[in-house]
């Protein structure tokens, strides 16, 4: 493959390219990593889009929220790239990839851009190679980048570590929704946005939003957090209200944080965040393309079952051979 040409065909705005340039970051074969990393060197520090992570409770609307908070900002003259992950079966490894389907209007807008990606049993809500994809997607030129995460809970924090405003979208009449969503990702969350403020539950929105509003008030302060944020606002993707008042906050937000120094102090934090992160990868990559290792693991992984190793000192044992060269 020549790497440099795709690069060229990404930046002018190919959007096949662009598809080929996200299969190939996300392909875990050697030679195309070893491609992908050259890829993404060619291709530099693009424009800076927007990046806004997503996540919300199953069953909360985040498609019909993505579709209709998308086609408003294309309605704008933005152009917009959706990168939504998918969870991967933990015994086929298949994932059904069906956001598109569920954006069609989005899905045929020139404007925009959907691609949906498979979590490959990755925690954190995202999938390993998301950022890249991110980088793809500002190097072709789209102002605004969407990231949807598989899902809401403890572990759905990684995508924090790869946007510039992280948008937690929850429902109405959840049931015990305070506890249900942990302090975790309601400390990441710049904005709470109260999905299905519409028709009967249009009032129960609004109690579930003033609740959330209290609760982000006994948070701890963030320094790169204005006075009134984080804040909960109502919005209803059914009948798009609320969408351009959700919209000026996060331009807000985002405004003040650059001009405080804060927006580019966060990239720069990311970009060594996901450094060590291809590290640790790196060598647990390791474990398992070593034979040697490999079998050491097989037979320490056995004692350790029959009970005559303890975990903690068989894996003592494997990462001692891996610094001495064994």
């Amino acid at each position: 493959m020549d790497v440099l040409k795709l690069a060229g065909q990404v930046q002018a705005g190919d959007r096949r390219a662009l598809a080929r340039a996200i299969t190939l970051v996300e392909s875990g074969r050697a030679d195309h990593r070893a491609q992908a990393t050259a890829l993404i060197e060619a291709l530099g520090t693009g424009r800076q889009a927007l990046r806004i992570g997503l996540s919300g409770t199953p069953g909360v609307g985040k498609s019909s929220f993505i579709e209709a908070f998308g086609t408003m900002l294309t309605g704008q003259g933005l152009r917009v790239a959706v990168l939504a992950v998918d969870p991967s079966s933990a015994r086929s490894g298949g994932s059904i990839l069906g956001d598109k389907t569920r954006m069609e209007r989005l899905s045929r807008d020139p404007m925009a851009f959907i691609r949906p990606s498979p979590s490959q049993a990755q925690m954190g809500g995202v999938a390993r190679r998301t950022r890249e994809a991110v980088a793809l997607c500002e190097a072709f030129g789209f102002d605004v980048v969407l990231i949807e995460t598989v899902g809401v809970g403890q572990s759905e924090t990684l995508v924090a570590e790869m946007v510039d405003l992280f948008i937690l979208l929850l429902a109405p009449a959840g049931g015990d929704e305070l506890q249900g969503v942990k302090r975790g990702i309601m400390e990441m969350a710049d904005i709470i946005l109260v999905n299905k403020a519409d028709g009967d539950l249009k009032p129960v929105a609004t109690r579930t939003c003033a609740d959330y509003a209290g609760a982000l008030r006994l948070l701890r302060k963030r320094p790169q957090d204005p006075e009134g944020f984080p804040k909960a606002m109502c919005v209803s993707a059914a009948e798009e209200t609320g969408l351009p008042e959700a919209w000026t906050e996060m331009q807000k937000l985002a405004a003040w944080r650059r001009a405080e120094g804060h927006f580019a102090r966060c990239r720069s934090e990311q970009a060594r965040h996901w450094f060590e992160e291809e590290v640790r990868q790196g060598l647990l990559a390791r474990l398992t393309a070593d034979p040697e290792v490999r079998a050491r693991m097989a037979a320490l992984g056995a004692e350790v079952a029959e009970g005559r190793a303890a975990p903690g000192s068989a894996a003592a044992e494997v990462l001692a051979s891996l610094s001495d060269g064994r």
